[in-house]
């Protein structure tokens, strides 16, 4: 028997997030559709600072077992809080389509990633773009099931 999902998930305080979140778990993640129809999930991380459990919606999809996602935040300059929550609490409560679980995350290697950024930026192309605004490296992670 898996284990259930953390309580208490505290959505994202963007109102765009929020939406796309309410609208995911309305549909069982057939909405929304976004760009390009990039597959989209939902990640849980605990929040380093607060230890609460928050949630975001993200452009993600499937490598074998595993599950991809990027770290872009638009090509800021800094990354976005979800990543640094993961980087400090791996365990990761992911929701993709109706199916949910746990899994540990880590930052793509310099082995991994190269194909995992092509995989990606194949799905979204604006990742490209996005590493074009940035110096810092944008971040792979790799989601493994539990």
């Amino acid at each position: 028997m898996s284990e259930a999902a953390p309580e208490p998930i505290v959505d994202s305080d963007r109102d765009w997030v929020k939406k796309q979140i309410d609208e995911y778990l309305a549909t069982g993640g057939t909405q929304p559709v976004f760009r390009y129809g990039a597959p989209l999930l939902l990640v849980t991380t605990r929040g380093r600072k607060s230890g609460e459990w928050r949630r975001t919606c993200l452009i993600g999809t499937s490598d074998g077992d595993d599950i991809v996602v990027v770290a872009s935040m638009g090509g800021a300059p800094t990354h976005p809080s979800w990543y640094l929550n993961l980087e400090a609490n791996p365990r990761v409560w992911v929701q993709q389509g109706t199916d949910a679980f746990w899994t540990t995350a880590h930052t793509a290697t310099a082995d991994e990633k190269p194909r995992l950024w092509d995989l990606m930026v194949g799905l979204y192309p604006d990742y490209a773009d996005y590493q074009t605004k940035t110096d810092r490296q944008i971040p792979v992670v790799v989601l493994e099931r539990d």
